[in-house]
């Protein structure tokens, strides 16, 4: 009897251990993914940081944040367009996001599938903290680029004749965008 209550103890011991094990390389795991996410953003603040990590960024999707905004125009009028698509998919390439990659196919399931609410106002934050900070990630880019953007997004498929390109919710998202990109 002795022998199992010692047994049981030990497995007891075994067991916070491992818990306080997994506590510990989770936690380092969470450091170095925070220091990632700072060098690849130019973010210092822990609360963005914090964000960015519930909007499901990763150093791997960190390159497709300053594209959020250009789908949130795209999506504004309930759905993305061919025209859309391919526009988005092309300033993609030329921002460095590679065919196949984890930000690619990110980006493919956003196209496809409307981002929560979150995602969009969130983004801008981030977006504009990004900008403030001169990140990598949105090397060459300015605010005024991405409302650029997001009006060649909005024109690509709209109108009829030439006429009333940009819709009233596509004008409405692009003030949004605007409003979160300044905001910093």
């Amino acid at each position: 009897m002795a022998n199992d209550e010692l047994f049981g103890k030990r497995d007891h011991e075994d067991d916070y251990f491992r818990k306080q094990d997994r506590e510990l390389i989770e936690r380092m795991r969470k450091a170095a993914a925070d220091n990632e996410a700072r060098k690849l953003t130019g973010i210092q603040d822990p609360d963005l940081l914090r964000d960015l990590s519930a909007l499901g960024f990763s150093a791997d999707t960190i390159s497709l944040l300053p594209l959020v905004p250009i789908l949130q125009v795209a999506w504004a009028d309930a759905d993305v367009s061919p025209e859309e698509r391919k526009m988005i998919v092309d300033i993609a390439r030329i921002r460095g996001i590679a065919e196949g990659s984890a930000a690619d196919q990110q980006l493919a399931a956003w196209l496809t599938h409307r981002p929560a609410p979150s995602v969009f106002s969130g983004a801008g934050r981030l977006v504009a903290a990004m900008l403030a900070a001169g990140s990598s990630a949105t090397q060459n880019l300015s605010a005024d680029d991405l409302v650029k953007y997001c009006e060649s997004i909005a024109a690509a498929s709209g109108g009829i004749l030439g006429l009333a390109k940009v819709s009233a919710g596509e004008r409405a998202a692009i003030e949004q965008v605007q409003k979160a990109l300044k905001s910093r």
